[in-house]
């Protein structure tokens, strides 16, 4: 442990993921405590936990909660597979979402949805799911990754400069973006997708509510 505040602590190093990216943090045990939010402020990752806070320098073990954070896993893939089959079907960006295990929102610059749009989508995401693209993490150099489109339309120029190099997330054959988060290792894994509510939120901006079963 590096440094402590209040009820969270810092380490030199963490398997728990902090909120970020429209991905909600990881819970579980550490040292003993229960771990209830991590958020990465500067040089720091905060572990806010419940109870004795030890002295700066102990050594703790963290278990995450592993079911949650599947569910989480499953969760994300399943939108990056629904951003990839609208973007290659309609040619759509996505202007925005959020997830929490095995459900999710998100937005795309529909106005308005196609005709038999839910059913359709619902289709290919499931074929895509079948499918059983696998999943791979490239590190690219900024330069590199600014100049492919397919990366540009995930927001790749809202990245700080400071950032070096590019985490992207390839469905090999399907999909790939720009993205810090945590994914399963291919397509099926992700189980079942389904649109439960489609909502208008504002000209051109169409929200799908999403279960993963």
């Amino acid at each position: 442990m590096v440094a402590c505040r209040d009820n969270a602590v810092a380490l030199d190093r963490t398997a728990f993921y902090a909120t970020g990216g429209g991905q909600p943090h990881d819970t579980g045990v550490l040292g003993g405590l229960v771990v209830t939010d991590v958020r990465k402020e500067a040089d720091h990752v905060w572990h806010t936990v419940e109870g004795d806070i030890p002295a700066v320098g102990t050594s703790v073990l963290g278990e995450i909660a592993w079911e949650r954070r599947h569910q989480l896993m499953r969760t994300h893939t399943a939108l990056h597979i629904l951003c990839g089959v609208i973007w290659n079907e309609w040619r759509v960006p996505v202007t925005g979402g959020n997830m929490e295990p095995l459900s999710a929102r998100m937005d795309f610059e529909f106005d308005p949805l196609p005709e038999g749009f839910v059913g359709r989508v619902e289709q290919l995401v499931n074929d895509a799911i079948e499918r059983d693209y696998p999943i791979a993490v490239l590190f690219l150099p900024r330069s590199t990754a600014v100049q492919d489109a397919e990366l540009i339309r995930t927001k790749v120029s809202l990245i700080p400069d400071t950032v070096a190099e590019i985490r992207v997330v390839d469905i090999v054959g399907l999909d790939k973006q720009a993205d810090g988060g945590t994914h399963v290792r291919s397509t099926k894994e992700v189980g079942t997708f389904r649109v439960v509510k489609t909502e208008s939120k504002g000209k051109g901006n169409k929200r799908l509510r999403i279960e993963i079963g």
